[in-house]
């Protein structure tokens, strides 16, 4: 059965359906032949235009309302009381209602019955009837109050009824009813609906009220439909200092201050509310304004303060409060941070630039979006009013459409740290910053589909090439290595052509300046003065190849040929060959120490610092998956940036680690894995060193007469290399509250060379055996020709030619097929030892190169005690002919160079030890090999492969 509760709400929302027909009706018909001309005319129709739309939504969800009424009343049985629409779609009608307040009191805000009614033909006609319009309004109001009574009467009524029904509903119902918690709901939604309703039309009628007292000035500026008037300093006076303002207006959505014909509008979204320790003193902040609000006394401060802060909670939700202002206690403080767009007003730095993103405090603070007029764009990591953190930077180009990007680190609004530039002139810089500016290390590249590639590689000071770097001039095909000054050359260098011809000197103001010395590709050797191309001009020495010297002087004439006045000296011995081709540049012009500091540097502030996490992204750089993700900035930096899962977490986490792996065999574990890892220090430390190494010696630096620089750089980031892991594991243990023992210069070495040496050799060791390879080229190519000469022989003739005595000839073991005869075999003996030592070009290890040689020793012995059957250790005098024979068999190539690379880059403790000795003994066959090459050319020419058989 139903209720009669249920048969009064029925007559409710069929009275209320036909009242808000009629009003619709009435609506459009007020409505009819309007065509304002002037933009507030056109506002107001906008705005009774929504009124009658919100106005047919009610009367629509009312009609559904009815109509479930309707079935529950007609089939009881079937219709449960929980399928009445106003129970079980409460907050849809709700929300129905929510609508029509609003657009009803923007209305009445903006007087647009009143300003409408006055154009309206057709409504003055029907004025003097206006209870066939609108029957339950007193006709004795003017025009335009009429429909505004009309329009809200009729909703406050209904609403009160809902709640006085459905509270007597709520009554008649057991507690355990299924409707139960429905009515509940629905009764407290309607009431906050008729609070709320109240609160609402009292606010449009205030601020409707307000534009009276303005000047049409302010007016004009001020009256806007979503205004809702809060707070006025003639009701509750305010004193603002220290603007002294005349009077101070509180909407829901700004903060407005008068000051004669000045209106200062402030978006309640950026408005920070202070409390002053003077109990009527209240600090307002925000983004480019701090003022303060001065009350009589307390109460008028209390007062003040709660509105500010309630209305500021209300613009940062951006809807109306509902039930009440401020009565949700959980929003009554508005929080400190927020996410919103501002426009900056003042002069200065920021004017007219927009903001959108994260703030604190009245400053951008977080993660946004800085726009310019003129195109610069910023977006990134803001603290307190400053690009501060990772961030992306746009600058547009003022002669073509092109853009400066700044992919960089940004301390208290200046570029600092690492960051990644890439420039609208095709030229990108990858380095370090300082206040704004290239500081550090860094390395200036074109893009490689320029017309005339450029690159720098070395040390920055305030923007300009300053100290010990490396310029590419593709277009003279040269390579500037040495010391730059204020963006120019200056200081000693050497200038290494694509021609193969080198030059030391010193440089002023990039200028050559006193004299120099010249290498050409066939090891002459000029002392003097030259030209800038490297042409000789002035008094200098040449020394040829064979020892001739010519001294005198030097001039080009008007065919571009040399001319020449001096005394050529014939008389001079022959020099050692070896010595000639193998000087070295650089070494004493350029400290090894000195050479990258800038690249040291960061690194070493860094654990200075007690490397703090924030800073590690500053030393590191950032971190992408992919390039796409980079181009996709804006939405890249609206999230936090994390790294892939094979690189090391936070800095915490990196030297928690290295904690945990102090003992031998696990140190050598974690120092691999954290050197191969460009996200840890160590591996980025050791990335950038690598990128030096190259762009100092591959492409036109790969000149043996660079080899003394290269080799002795290794070694040198080898020792920085630990002592950064050093600086690393002191801050690990200070943190733990432990300290970092003294190591000696004896433990110092043997980590370096016997630990980290080997684990970082592997990056240089391409241009470095290049180096040593053209080096070493004279002798390497001997050697290849004994090599080939000693190949013709068959392994019985090639041990009798070395001199092994024949007891030691391994042909005990040795199985033929029945057309092979011992004389005619070749590469069966030693086997197993040549196949040994052909693997010692398979490391780029030093120390497995000499265990590879002490095993290839291992295989010789034992193959020459089998044959004794017996025990045997080789004496010297046997050792070398049998190791001759197995390197001949072997036929490494460019052996001159691994054994000189080997024996450079060796660890010391081994030196007069067994791996010194074999590696001497390798050196001898080398050495005896390339006579042989000599004494075999000399021969007679009757001697062939088939005689030597």
């Amino acid at each position: 059965m139903y209720s009669s509760e249920e048969v009064q709400l029925l007559q409710l929302e069929e009275n209320f359906s036909t009242t808000l027909a009629r009003t619709n009706t009435s609506i459009r018909q007020f409505l009819v032949d309007l065509e304002p001309s002037d933009l507030r005319g056109r506002e107001c129709l906008r705005l009774l235009q929504q009124l009658q739309e919100s106005s047919q939504r009610l009367w629509e969800v009312t009609e559904q309302s009815l109509h479930s009424l309707k079935q529950r009343l007609h089939y009881p049985t079937s219709v449960a009381l929980e399928a009445l629409l106003l129970l079980n779609k409460a907050d849809h009608v709700l929300q129905a209602h929510m609508e029509y307040i609003k657009s009803y009191t923007d209305c009445v805000v903006v007087q647009a019955f009143q300003n409408v009614s006055k154009k309206s033909e057709h409504w003055k006609s029907r004025r003097k009837k206006p209870q066939q319009l609108l029957p339950w309004e007193n006709s004795e109001g003017s025009v335009g109050t009429t429909p505004c009574q009309a329009l809200s009467n009729p909703l406050t009524q209904h609403v009160q009824k809902y709640v006085c029904l459905l509270l007597s509903l709520r009554n008649t119902l057991d507690k355990h009813h299924p409707a139960q918690k429905l009515v509940m709901h629905a009764v407290t939604l309607f009431e906050n609906l008729q609070s709320f309703m109240m609160q609402a039309l009292d606010q449009a009628v205030a601020t409707q009220a307000l534009w009276h007292s303005l000047n049409s000035r302010v007016r004009d500026v001020l009256c806007t439909p979503t205004h809702r008037l809060l707070m006025d300093s003639q009701d509750v006076p305010v004193m603002v200092t220290p603007l002294r303002t005349e009077r101070v207006l509180l909407f829901d959505d700004a903060l407005v201050l008068l000051q004669g014909h000045n209106i200062y509008t402030f978006d309640l979204k950026l408005v920070w509310v202070n409390p002053s320790q003077d109990k009527c003193v209240l600090h307002i902040l925000t983004p480019e304004e701090e003022f303060s609000f001065c009350a009589k006394d307390s109460k008028g401060q209390v007062v003040w303060q709660w509105k500010v802060t309630q209305a500021v909670c209300q613009a940062l939700r951006g809807k109306k409060d509902f039930p009440l202002l401020g009565s949700d206690p959980e929003s009554s403080v508005p929080p400190d941070c927020r996410c919103v767009a501002y426009t900056f007003r003042h002069e200065g730095r920021l004017y007219q630039a927009t903001y959108e993103g994260s703030w604190c405090r009245a400053k951008p603070h977080g993660k946004g979006t800085m726009k310019w007029p003129d195109g610069r764009n910023h977006t990134g990591d803001f603290c307190r009013g400053l690009e501060h953190g990772f961030g992306i930077c746009l600058v547009p180009q003022a002669s073509e459409d092109k853009f400066d990007c700044y992919k960089c680190h940004w301390r208290e609004g200046s570029m600092c740290g690492y960051g990644i530039c890439e420039y609208g002139t095709d030229k990108v810089y990858k380095g370090y910053f300082q206040a704004g500016l290239r500081h550090g290390f860094g390395i200036l590249d074109s893009i490689p589909q320029t017309s005339q590639p450029f690159r720098y590689t070395g040390h920055w000071e305030k923007g300009q090439r300053n100290g010990y770097g490396i310029e590419d001039d593709t277009e003279r095909g040269e390579r500037y290595i040495g010391m730059w000054q204020a963006d120019q050359r200056h200081g000693p260098g050497v200038v290494v052509t694509q021609a193969g011809v080198c030059y030391q000197g010193t440089f002023q103001e990039d200028k050559m300046a006193d004299p120099g010395i010249l290498l050409y590709e066939d090891d002459s050797l000029y002392e003097g003065t030259f030209t800038r191309d490297l042409m000789l001009l002035g008094k200098g020495k040449v020394t040829f190849p064979n020892g001739l010297t010519l001294d005198g002087s030097f001039s080009s004439g008007t065919d571009k040929g040399l001319y020449i006045q001096g005394v050529l000296d014939t008389a001079a011995s022959p020099p050692d060959p070896t010595s000639t081709c193998k000087r070295q540049l650089g070494l004493g012009a350029f400290p090894v120490e000195s050479r990258w500091q800038g690249v040291y540097r960061p690194f070493q502030d860094f654990v200075r610092s007690g490397c703090p996490g924030e800073l590690q992204e500053a030393l590191l750089g950032f971190h992408v998956q992919t390039s796409r993700d980079l181009r996709e900035f804006q939405e890249y930096l609206c999230h936090e940036r994390s790294h892939p899962k094979d690189c090391v977490g936070s800095m915490e986490d990196a030297l928690e680690e290295m904690l945990q792996h102090r003992e031998p065999q696990a140190l050598q574990q974690y120092l691999r894995k954290a050197l191969s890892n460009s996200r840890h220090p160590l591996g980025k430390l050791l990335h950038t060193l690598m990128l030096t190494f190259q762009a100092t010696y591959s492409g036109i630096g790969a000149n043996k007469h660079l080899q003394g620089m290269a080799q002795e750089e290794v070694k040198h980031h080898a020792q920085e290399l630990w002592a950064a892991y050093r600086g690393l594991l002191k801050v690990a243990l200070q943190r733990q509250g432990q300290t970092l023992e003294e190591e000696d210069m004896e433990t110092r070495d043997l980590q370096v060379h016997g630990l980290l040496l080997p684990l970082i050799l592997p990056s240089f060791y391409s241009e470095l055996l290049t180096l040593y390879m053209l080096l070493h080229e004279r002798e390497d190519g001997l050697y290849s020709q004994g090599i080939s000469n000693l190949s013709l022989f068959p392994d019985t003739k090639l041990l009798e030619f070395l001199d092994v005595q024949k007891h030691l000839w391994p042909f005990k073991d040795l199985r033929l097929t029945s057309n092979q005869r011992c004389s005619l075999v070749r590469d069966k003996c030693f086997l197993s030892a040549i196949l040994c030592l052909q693997k010692v070009i398979t490391t780029m290890d030093p120390r497995e190169k000499l265990e590879i040689l002490e095993k290839t020793y291992g295989e010789i012995e034992a193959m020459v005690s089998r044959v004794l059957g017996r025990e045997y250790k080789l004496p010297m005098d046997d050792l070398l002919p049998l190791l001759i024979y197995v390197v001949s068999r072997a036929q490494i190539q460019h052996l001159g160079a691994e054994i000189h690379l080997i024996r450079d880059m060796m660890d010391p403790s081994h030196i007069g030890g067994l791996h010194d000795f074999l590696l001497t003994a390798l050196e001898s066959c080398y050495e005896h090999i390339q006579k042989e090459a000599v004494r075999l050319h000399r021969l007679p020419g009757h001697w062939n492969s088939r005689e030597l058989c």
